[in-house]
């Protein structure tokens, strides 16, 4: 399944958060005057808000400081430049990276570290003149010490870059696969749409998912920690090093080290040595190869291979990477090889490990020659091709897929069913307010109606970018309404389990489902549909959880949204300006046959999926008139696996170790197989078990100061490293055509085993 598409949920425990400072933040107040509007957003607080008692939630306790200062400017210049230029920055390296073989995806945390001493460098040089003083236009370009709050508004600059803008893939896959013509214009009103829509679900909801203490989105927590870390006062120990020279040298080693794997020697992306004593053994090569095999012994030595579909493993809890790595094993080692040798859905015919799409005798199918003149479904056309295969890890991926829906709501129901519950309805009793949501009520909130006139405009955009784009765009009105139905049914729920348990359940399989069924023929109605209804509904969770993130660091309510809104945009322009550049100028983008690294791994998957649930349907897929119609039985196998677990820890509840198995979490492990391969996850489980678990474990200190800011530093080294490899060699083709620059190693790897198969470059078995 592709990355985007499947959620990993992780149930962060307090013990794995970065253990905080007693003390609080100490970023300084400024007395200079300030150039934003932080004085009219102040409301008087009594009294009684200001007796102080800490958040019910020990978690939060722990982490989130209970003192404001609303003195503080936030709207600085500084700001303004140091966060438009995170957003633009990793909208565009984000994208710039996600067509690659080995996509890299740069997290807000980079920007987090890195704009420290760019801002302290501001504060320290920029005039402090008061430009109109005595004037109510009166402002100055430095108002004094690089505060807190203005980083966290930068950081929310960056956290709008710093996702995917998932509307994107419609756009590649329409233009790069089907090779059909869509718009400039047509395709930034979808990205638009499915970005803003969420605001108004975001806004209707807000009430119920941010200012209870109950709602209390422990991812945040990381990155309140984070804050805390580098604003407060940090004196260099004898031998040591601070967090900012850590983080300096670790870029710079990242940096210099990415030529290696980046351009002069590539096969470090997978070393699959298992392939090389075994040069003419399929069997072989099917276990040993990292991008197209099992993966066996298969490793990394490239940071974007540790990180580029799963996150940074620095980031990961130890018992949530525990159990991603066991699901990986049980799926990779144990589910596929014995569906693969016993023949599973004529399995022998195809490669083990691919995610493409084949005919009865193994090779590919010819996608373009079932589609009619008006993009749709050309049913003799299909009938005579025949039915459409998929090698059986695609179709267990799916089922993967079908079994962690089930299972998430099941452990949901079991093990955190009764805290929801209570907490739900707490929740919704507004007299009980935490210390936090009193401090925030010395701020004006966003008004209600904002959100609504968001959410009716974009609604009116969307309807009538479909109705009168239609021939680009193929979904009915009807089908806009429906998909908002889907989304604002499935907000609260969804966005109550993740701010208690961090698990959000993926919704595009359901939504896939329903289109599928309803509206059969039509590919890009089908990715409309999944984007507008499952897309909108996670961005709302985004911008929850971004706003729950202002709400622990006291930034105005008013002053969230308009960087969430300003970002937002930005980020949209940046990813589709970007990704419509390189469409344009790389030859043969997306083509899986050349020896390119733009084989567009993630929209090939979209791709496929557009093809199995919107062209063919369902139906023909995995319903009554499909061949992989016993694959549904996995809705049932995950349900029942968290009710064994659930079952076990009652039996034994002295032994805590059953606890930890978190059945979605385990399940869902290789949701983001395809487009991820095995040496993805093989070095990414290694890199999490040295930091998670070998040094927090024995060398406490160094983990809680190091960590996150090595995370950060890795990320942004490789980034800047390959867009200058880009630049300066990718533009003018310059290559190195050598044994060290042939990925992977293993040619053999994709051959079918089925006897009399005929696959160019495969021996022929008999």
């Amino acid at each position: 399944m592709e990355e985007s598409e499947q959620v990993l949920p992780l149930l962060t425990k307090a013990k794995d958060l970065t253990k905080p400072s007693s003390s609080s933040s100490s970023a300084s107040s400024s007395s200079e005057p300030r150039d934003d509007e932080t004085e009219d957003l102040i409301l008087p607080i009594s009294s009684e808000e200001e007796e102080e008692e800490n958040s019910p939630i020990r978690q939060v306790a722990l982490t989130v400081p209970t003192t404001d200062d609303p003195s503080l400017p936030v709207l600085t210049f500084r700001m303004w430049v140091l966060g438009t230029l995170s957003c633009i920055l990793l909208s565009f390296l984000n994208q710039f990276f996600w067509y690659r073989t080995e996509p890299l995806t740069i997290s807000a945390i980079s920007a987090q570290i890195a704009v420290v001493p760019l801002g302290r460098l501001m504060a320290a040089k920029i005039s402090e003149r008061v430009y109109f003083q005595g004037s109510k236009w009166q402002f100055t370009l430095n108002p004094g010490p690089f505060n807190v709050k203005e980083h966290v508004l930068i950081t929310i600059f960056a956290n709008a870059g710093a996702g995917s803008v998932y509307a994107i893939h419609v756009v590649t896959v329409v233009k790069a696969f089907y090779m059909k013509n869509i718009t400039f214009f047509v395709s930034f009103i979808v990205i638009v749409t499915t970005q803003v829509l969420g605001f108004g679900w975001a806004g209707i909801f807000r009430k119920y998912l941010v200012e209870p203490a109950a709602m209390w989105w422990p991812a945040n927590l990381v990155q309140v920690s984070l804050f805390r870390a580098l604003h407060e006062k940090e004196e260099r120990t004898k031998g040591g090093l601070t967090r900012t020279q850590f983080f300096l040298i670790a870029f710079i080693c990242s940096f210099a080290y990415y030529v290696f794997p980046g351009y002069l020697f590539q096969i470090m992306t997978s070393l699959s040595w298992v392939c090389w004593f075994f040069p003419s053994s399929v069997m072989a090569q099917q276990i040993g190869s990292g991008l197209h095999g099992l993966g066996v012994g298969a490793i990394g030595l490239d940071w974007s291979t540790i990180s580029s579909y799963l996150g940074s493993p620095l980031a990961s809890p130890w018992f949530a990477t525990a159990n991603v790595g066991v699901g990986f094993v049980l799926v990779i080692y144990v589910l596929v090889p014995i569906c693969y040798w016993l023949d599973v859905f004529k399995a022998k015919t195809f490669p083990i490990f691919s995610s493409s799409l084949f005919t009865n005798q193994g090779s590919k199918y010819n996608i373009t020659s079932i589609i009619d003149s008006n993009f749709h479904l050309d049913l003799p056309a299909y009938e005579r091709e025949g039915p459409l295969y998929l090698s059986t890890f695609f179709a267990i991926s799916y089922g993967v897929g079908f079994a962690a829906l089930s299972a998430t709501i099941m452990h949901v129901a079991l093990f955190h069913g009764r805290e929801i519950w209570e907490q739900s309805k707490e929740s919704f009793n507004e007299k009980k307010l935490d210390v936090h949501a009193r401090l925030m009520k010395r701020y004006k909130q966003v008004p209600e109606w904002w959100f609504w006139s968001i959410l009716v405009t974009n609604i009116a955009a969307t309807i009538f970018a479909c109705e009168y784009y239609n021939d680009q765009l193929q979904l009915p009105w009807w089908g806009v309404l429906l998909a908002c139905t889907i989304a604002i049914i499935f907000t609260l729920p969804i966005g109550i389990i993740t701010a208690i348990t961090n698990q959000a359940p993926g919704l595009n399989i359901i939504t896939e489902y329903i289109i599928g069924y309803i509206y059969p023929g039509y590919p890009v109605a089908n990715m409309c549909f999944k984007v507008y209804g499952y897309i909108s509904m996670q961005q709302a969770i985004t911008f929850l959880q971004d706003f729950k993130l202002g709400h622990y660091m006291k930034i105005p309510p008013r002053t969230m949204f308009m960087a969430q809104i300003v970002g937002t945009l930005i980020s949209c322009l940046v990813y589709l300006t970007t990704a419509w550049w390189l469409m344009e100028t790389i030859p043969n983008i997306c083509d899986t046959v050349t020896n390119s690294v733009w084989t567009c791994p993630s929209d090939k998957v979209f791709y496929d999926a557009s093809v199995i649930w919107g062209l063919i349907g369902p139906r023909r897929i995995f319903g009554d008139l499909g061949l992989y119609k016993s694959v549904n039985w996995f809705f049932l196998v995950g349900a029942i696996a968290p009710v064994l677990v659930w079952l076990a820890s009652r039996t034994f509840p002295r032994q805590e170790w059953i606890k930890l198995i978190n059945m979605p979490v385990l399940i869902s492990a290789t949701s983001s197989m395809p487009p991820a391969t095995a040496v993805n996850y093989t070095t990414w489980v290694l890199a999490g078990f040295l930091s998670g678990f070998v040094v927090f474990r024995y060398r406490p200190n160094l983990w809680q100061r190091y960590n996150y800011v090595l995370s950060g530093a890795l990320d942004a080294g490789l980034a800047f490293m390959g867009v200058l490899l880009y630049m300066c060699l990718g533009l003018e083709n310059v290559s190195l055509d050598w044994w060290g620059n042939e990925l992977d190693g293993c040619p053999l790897a994709s051959c079918p085993t089925a006897p009399g198969i005929s696959v160019e470059g495969c021996p022929l078995y008999t």
